[in-house]
């Protein structure tokens, strides 16, 4: 099956249409981003009735703040992990610690104040199982990959893409590299699930924040032992 990663920008988060038989859309962006997400189909030139499913890699405001409207839109069924189900019904938010001086400097600014967007009950609630795309004419499944937050998920295909989430980051306004992001609940776990994505065969990483980058990056930032 050939699969196609379209990649654009709701506000300050990176979303992507994987495009197969029918279209993964992976993260929403901000809130009130639908009439930016019409235009941005439109200039992929991808039908909104062919995206079937949403996976929100976690539920932070940036990467969930669309999906309720976006589904409406679409018809397509909202995924995210049990975990992090109450967060996107009601007002919960899970927290991250800063990483680095950068993480605890600017962590007050970005998570002291709640950024309200439109609460909605999930249609798929994945587990810690991989979720295979199969159903939808992609050759990849959904990975649980915490760290950022508990219920943090990847997209890994079979061609060797990663869809990661905050697993990293790559540029403005969180980094100005590629690298590990700012902000975890566990910085020691995503360490320790990109170890086990590097060693599933990944090569080019899809960040939540900025642009797509190889996963070499990655191994040198963990001393991987395979790094040349």
């Amino acid at each position: 099956m050939k699969t196609e990663i379209k990649s654009f920008n709701l506000g300050v988060t990176s979303c992507y249409l994987i495009c197969g038989k029918d279209v993964v859309l992976v993260d929403s962006g901000m809130p009130d981003k639908l009439h930016l997400f019409q235009k941005e189909l439109a200039r992929l030139e991808v039908d909104p009735m062919r995206i079937r499913m949403i996976v929100l890699t976690h539920s932070h405001f940036d990467h969930c703040g669309s999906a309720s409207d976006i589904r409406k839109l679409t018809g397509a069924k909202i995924a995210i992990h049990e975990s992090e189900r109450d967060c996107v019904e009601h007002d919960s938010v899970l927290i991250p610690k800063g990483v680095n001086m950068l993480g605890k400097i600017t962590k007050p600014l970005i998570f002291s104040f709640k950024i309200s967007f439109p609460k909605f009950t999930p249609d798929i609630l994945l587990n810690n199982s991989p979720y295979p795309l199969t159903d939808y004419g992609i050759d990849g499944y959904i990975m649980h990959t915490p760290g950022h937050t508990i219920g943090s998920l990847s997209i890994i295909l079979n061609s060797g893409e990663a869809i990661v989430g905050c697993m990293a980051h790559n540029g403005l306004p969180f980094r100005l590299k590629p690298g590990l992001p700012i902000y975890a609940q566990d910085i020691n776990a995503i360490k320790e699930n990109w170890k086990i994505l590097i060693d599933k065969g990944v090569t080019t990483v899809f960040p939540g924040h900025g642009k797509p980058f190889p996963v070499e990056i990655m191994k040198r930032k963990l001393n991987y032992p395979d790094t040349k």
